[in-house]
């Protein structure tokens, strides 16, 4: 089981999908099955298909308790734990486990996946736990799957899609899904009505359409152009009830519990935060500009242009 000093609960953080969602980082940065070119927290480090324990559950559960009732002090609201991590939540092992810990809070629980490991009946049972499940579907086509979401190469595509209609047979709750579209790697016609066609067969509650909003770990992506984004609309609209972008900035209403310096760095970990939500952050908390430029000079914390926007972003272990 592997050490680390980082913050397993932050937030809430305002979601386009999720309201005010108080984050759970169950997963050190950076593991995952994939290495989207697209991601906001940069190239994955540790690209991994094996499950494990990270953190021991009673410590985090301990943590997102410890979180959600200093939220309740300051009055914010929360509307969803969400397991949103530095890497791909279902590498824990523990992840069913830890849903079972934070279930006594009564508040719905999400787990944000890119599903790659759903083609296994123990994730499967783990996410069954859940009240809402995200997916990741940019591609399904094996040659644009490689190359947007450079996944580890164990993985199948196709085991991947079968596990996703698999578990949503099963679940009882609700399956969204969030498809990302790039200029250039994934947003021709045919990619775009063979993703609509998977979808009609999954039947989500919600299918998001995605252009990025913050920095890439690959430089020069960019979104599809707007008439793509419209086309894409019209084909998932086609066989699916709710169909929506995710174009527009999420906003600045930040929570926190008291501790500014530990609340910027454990959003920043995951969520990169715009200039002036930065400002409105420091605001609210009664501090300064002098704290963000502090965290820059000890290395703490990085400031990324992005169309136009300084982002501020953790410098996670291991950056340069």
């Amino acid at each position: 089981m592997e050490g680390s000093t980082n913050m397993k609960a932050f937030g809430p953080v305002p979601s386009r999908r999720l309201g005010h969602s108080l984050g759970i980082n169950n997963i050190p940065p950076k593991v995952c099955t994939y290495s989207c070119i697209y991601c906001q927290i940069g190239k994955t480090e540790q690209l991994s298909c094996d499950r494990r324990a990270f953190y021991r559950s009673d410590e985090l559960a301990s943590e997102v308790w410890k979180k959600v009732a200093e939220t309740k002090k300051r009055g914010t609201t929360i509307d969803y734990l969400s397991f949103v991590p530095d890497g791909e939540p279902t590498l824990d092992d523990n992840v069913g486990n830890n849903i079972d810990l934070l279930r006594p809070l009564g508040i719905n629980i999400a787990v944000i996946t890119n599903g790659s490991l759903l083609n296994r009946r123990d994730v499967r049972e783990d996410l069954a736990k859940a009240d809402l499940v995200s997916l990741k579907i940019d591609a399904v086509s094996k040659k644009t799957w490689l190359r947007t979401n450079r996944p580890h190469r164990s993985l199948d595509l196709r085991a991947i899609l079968d596990g996703m209609l698999a578990f949503a047979e099963v679940f009882k709750g609700e399956i969204i899904t969030e498809t990302m579209l790039l200029k250039g790697w994934n947003d021709s016609y045919k990619e775009v009505k063979e993703v609509a066609d998977f979808l009609a067969l999954l039947k989500p509650v919600r299918a998001y359409i995605s252009i990025p909003t913050r920095p890439t770990a690959v430089k020069g992506v960019s979104s599809a152009d707007d008439q793509i984004l419209t086309m894409a609309y019209q084909l998932f609209r086609e066989n699916l009830p709710l169909v929506e972008y995710l174009a527009a900035y999420e906003g600045n209403e930040f929570g926190f519990s008291g501790n500014i310096e530990e609340d910027l760095l454990a959003i920043t970990s995951v969520h990169p935060m715009r200039e002036e939500a930065v400002r409105a952050y420091l605001k609210k908390a009664g501090a300064d500009w002098n704290l963000i430029a502090d965290l820059i000079r000890r290395g703490s914390l990085t400031e990324v242009e992005y169309q136009g926007k300084n982002f501020y972003m953790r410098k996670l272990p291991g950056k340069a």
